[in-house]
């Protein structure tokens, strides 16, 4: 079982990655001074990639958590 953990924590790493790169490109595209319907567009080209991240950053946890609980 303890290769779950291992694989749930790679699980894990990559949905904060994801998270973090959501942050810096919503964060840049509010420094660039766009106009309100410019910003708009880049944020809603970056809300999926937040909610894919967010998605395997839990599926990591909840394999750790199963991992745990069998090993």
């Amino acid at each position: 079982m303890e290769i779950i953990v291992w694989i749930g924590a790679a699980l894990s790493a990559l949905g904060l990655c994801g998270i973090i790169y959501s942050i810096v490109a919503v964060a840049r595209a509010k420094r660039a001074g766009l106009p309100d319907e410019e910003l708009r567009a880049r944020i809603a080209k970056i809300l999926p990639v937040n909610l894919i991240a967010l998605f395997i950053s839990m599926i990591g946890l909840m394999a750790v958590i199963v991992g745990v609980l069998l090993g």
